[in-house]
């Protein structure tokens, strides 16, 4: 079973997160890899919004529904936008995809979120849920990876899940 605090309202599913899956495991060097990446150090990637002083301290979270929230997820103007209009996420909202779709800062986030808020709200939200925590697997090796993955850390066969 999905944990319900990894039902992000934007799309991007909780569980396959790069920053949950560093901090649930203790993972000090990915920790630092995602730090020059939402730094916007790594070209192609994106730049999240007031990082300049992250560090990975700052790297945890256990969910967006939940009361530890990564820094971005805490400031979130999707989230506030589902809140404000009392629903559970985009994929109940009738002006998707919206300004906050369009300027999401995060090329592989903003790729996600548009092919998972339509399936969302196709096959509902547990089976989008099952769907997210079942695609992220590599095909040569079976090992559990992240959003945004472009190569397997184990077999190191290249990737393209998003």
């Amino acid at each position: 079973m999905t944990n319900p605090a990894f039902a992000s309202p934007c799309g991007l599913y909780c569980g396959v997160c790069a920053i949950h899956i560093a901090h649930r495991d203790q993972n000090e060097k990915f920790k630092e890899r995602l730090v020059s990446l939402y730094k916007g150090k790594i070209p192609g990637k994106g730049l999240l919004p007031n990082c300049e002083n992250l560090t990975t301290k700052d790297i945890h979270c256990d969910g967006c529904l939940s009361n530890n929230r990564f820094m971005h997820c805490r400031q979130c103007d999707i989230r506030e936008c589902a809140l404000a209009k009392g629903i559970s996420g985009c994929h109940l909202c009738d002006d998707f995809p919206c300004r906050f779709i369009d300027e999401f800062p995060m090329t592989v986030g903003k790729k996600v979120i548009l092919r998972c808020t339509p399936l969302r709200r196709e096959i509902g939200t547990p089976q989008w849920m099952q769907d997210e925590e079942d695609r992220y697997f590599c095909p040569e090796c079976g090992h559990k990876v992240f959003r945004g993955v472009v190569r397997c850390n184990q077999c190191q066969a290249g990737l393209s899940l998003d």
